[in-house]
């Protein structure tokens, strides 16, 4: 005896799973597209990196070997140069890691009342001083770095750390500004009013309510600010001398002459690189939260 199925289900017609069986397989051809973009794009980002670290852990026998060497005993031989009289790596390190550091703090402590006070606060050419901060970052370097060095060889200001935490200012304070704005404008002003309302004074709520709420877009401006003060090459160049030189300068110092010392330059590029990415992976969290925190009201 034959079954029939129910008039009253709809079996699939051949067409139907035909259609089915393409979007299973566009979504599959779609996905290892996918996944091979992302292998593509972490190769190219990562290799350089590898390069770099291998080169600085092979002798110079090896570095000059053809075919290039990918399996190899690593050395310590360019790092325990580098940071030796010769060099002097380390105290270039720590000149940045002193500039950089001092001119991130000054930066959050003068830029987040500002930020502040642009997202809360209405005055007059309260435009225009916006633009001015976005405009500072706007501009090259390159373009005011010949004034600022005959005006501080006048001063006699040319080594000292100082002027170059002061021109790293000029460059942090907009970065710092521009991302802790957006933080404030997305903090409900009924907080304020609340607080108002209970006699708070505008220090108060600055402090004890704004500032903590927009903390990740405070981390976030800190970060951004002391990896471009960490890597900024063209003012620690021009201002700097001597001692008081600063990590990417000293690693300028070693291109001269025709004798390329590249286990030297790849030890000293390992060392400025690693503390940045260490620094970036601890705070990749709230890296990512403060820059989306503007994003979905």
């Amino acid at each position: 005896m034959t079954t029939r199925p129910s008039p009253s289900v709809t079996q699939p017609t051949s067409a139907d799973q035909l259609a089915v069986r393409r979007a299973r397989r566009g979504r599959r051809v779609k996905s290892a597209l996918h996944g091979l973009g992302l292998i593509v794009v972490l190769l190219c980002t990562l290799f350089p990196f590898f390069w770099m670290v291998s080169t600085s852990l092979k002798t110079t026998n090896q570095i000059v070997a053809k075919p290039p060497l990918l399996v190899f005993q690593g050395t310590l031989e360019h790092y325990r140069t580098i940071l030796g009289e010769q060099y002097q790596v380390g105290g270039s390190l720590v000149n940045s890691l002193i500039v950089a550091t001092s001119a991130t703090l000054l930066a959050v402590l003068l830029g987040t009342p500002a930020a502040y006070a642009l997202a809360r606060f209405d005055f007059r050419r309260k435009d225009d001083l916006w633009f001015w901060f976005i405009s500072n970052r706007f501009m090259s370097p390159v373009v005011i770095i010949l004034p600022v060095y005959l005006l501080a060889s006048q001063l006699r200001l040319i080594g000292n750390p100082a002027l170059l935490i002061a021109m790293y200012l000029t460059f942090s304070i907009p970065v710092v500004v521009w991302i802790c704005t957006d933080q404030f404008r997305s903090i409900p002003r009924e907080l304020d009013e609340a607080a108002m309302v209970d006699g708070a004074s505008p220090g108060f709520i600055f402090l004890r309510i704004a500032l903590p709420l927009a903390l990740p877009g405070v981390v976030v401006s800190s970060i951004l600010s002391f990896i471009f003060n960490w890597n900024e090459l063209l003012f620690a160049l021009f201002l700097t001398r001597g001692d008081g030189v600063t990590a990417p300068v000293r690693a300028t110092s070693f291109l001269s002459g025709y004798d390329v010392p590249w286990g030297a330059i790849m030890a000293t590029g390992t060392l400025i690189v690693l503390p940045v990415v260490i620094f970036s992976l601890l705070v990749s969290r709230h890296l990512v939260k403060g820059l989306t925190m503007g994003a979905i009201k």
